[in-house]
């Protein structure tokens, strides 16, 4: 068997340490072809001495030089690129077979898009790229005969529990609804007092999952599962009244399937990244991937809760966006990252965060986003609305 060839777009964060982990697992199976990172340079550095890949991508020029440096004292042979162009390059280099997409933000949604023109199995957990892009991106990936899995625990867990044969279509599928678990982040019960005076180190420290800062406060704010909601839309042409979230604390039932005979099928496991992230790079095919054994026993009880959409209004500002369609979720998407880029820095505080987003959504004209330079306009005018809302102290949606 020939090993399957890959390029990580993130590779120094938490997908793509996991991800590492699990290729490390099976050498026969998985080459690495190329890495990317932003600016954690010496991290990148050691996973080039490591897996040896052909290319590496920085950000800049300056890590570039940096990156260069640490790879020559390693004796490492990788070809060090930088900037935007070469992650598309990467991205879809005729030799590889798949690229784990996994920058965070409206960043990773060029590369994501380049790979699905080639062609590329793309292993899904930049989900930005379907908030944003969803019509291009599917587009693409149908016109390209691109094979897509997801690799959020929740949207892996409903490819799971789908019929094997699933055409895209619920109803004649059976499928009455998709359940999406979360697990209500760290302020599940806080009250509003409280909120007032979340600190993002308070935000950042979820109970179950090891995250990035940003998603860790888009699961605070439960964002994060608006934005999944937003990308099982796509992922599984929903329409949104048969997507719902509920809460689930333990994070132990990743995602559920209701069917038409009322039989509901979920998939379980520890909240462990490698468990989604090695199913799709083995798809069809299940292999090893260094995760505990789930013991239900030791765990004794699993709960389950609606959100409330008061203590959580990022969520339903989701829902609404997907409602409006068109280029709303990308204006929804890129004013959430500048809210809670203000946040982590301090600027802004977190029950702020819905605010900015709902007066970015409120001041950002309608318009259709069937093009990718109409969905980057929207990123754009949705971003300097944001940074001036995110700027005005206190004042009221």
């Amino acid at each position: 068997m020939s090993r399957q060839r890959l390029t990580i777009l993130g590779a120094t964060g938490s997908i793509g340490v996991n991800t590492l982990d699990v290729v490390a697992r099976h050498p026969g199976r998985f080459e690495v072809l190329a890495l990317s990172a932003q600016n954690r340079v010496e991290r990148l550095a050691e996973q080039c001495a490591r897996f040896q890949p052909r290319f590496a991508v920085v950000g800049s020029d300056e890590a570039a030089a940096e990156l260069e440096n640490l790879l020559r004292r390693s004796g490492t042979d990788t070809a060090v690129l930088a900037g935007a162009d070469a992650l598309e390059r990467i991205a879809s280099l005729p030799e590889a077979d798949t690229v784990m997409a996994a920058i965070v933000g409206a960043a990773g949604l060029r590369p994501t898009l380049a790979a699905a023109r080639a062609g590329k199995k793309i292993l899904l957990a930049n989900k930005e790229a379907l908030v944003m892009a969803g019509s291009v991106f599917m587009q693409e990936i149908q016109r390209n005969s691109a094979v897509l899995l997801p690799i959020d625990s929740e949207h892996n867990a409903i490819c799971q529990s789908l019929p094997v044969n699933f055409s895209n279509d619920l109803g004649r599928s059976g499928v009455r609804r998709i359940l999406l678990t979360a697990s209500g982040g760290p302020f599940r019960q806080a009250s509003p007092q409280d909120l007032e005076r979340v600190t993002p180190d308070q935000a950042c420290a979820h109970p179950n999952w090891v995250m990035g800062r940003k998603i860790s406060v888009d699961s605070a704010t439960m964002m994060n599962k608006g934005l999944e909601v937003i990308e099982a839309h796509w992922l599984f042409n929903a329409p949104p009244e048969r997507i719902e979230v509920v809460i689930h604390p333990q994070s132990v039932v990743h995602s559920m399937v209701e069917y038409a005979d009322g039989s509901v099928i979920a998939q379980l496991g520890n909240p462990d990244m490698r468990t989604p992230i090695a199913y799709a790079l083995a798809y069809p095919e299940r292999i090893d991937a260094g995760v505990a054994p789930l013991d239900l026993c030791r765990i004794g009880g699993l709960s389950f809760e609606p959100p409330d959409f008061g203590r959580f209004p990022c969520l339903r500002l989701a829902y609404e966006a997907l409602g409006q369609g068109g280029n709303a979720p990308a204006v929804l998407n890129a004013a959430n990252e500048i809210a809670v880029e203000a946040f982590l820095n301090g600027q802004l505080g977190f029950t702020r965060i819905p605010e900015v987003i709902e007066r970015t959504l409120a001041c950002v004209g309608w318009s259709e986003a069937d093009t990718l330079e109409a969905v980057l306009a929207a990123d754009a005018a949705a971003r300097e609305a944001g940074r001036r809302f995110a700027a005005v102290p206190g004042q009221a949606a």
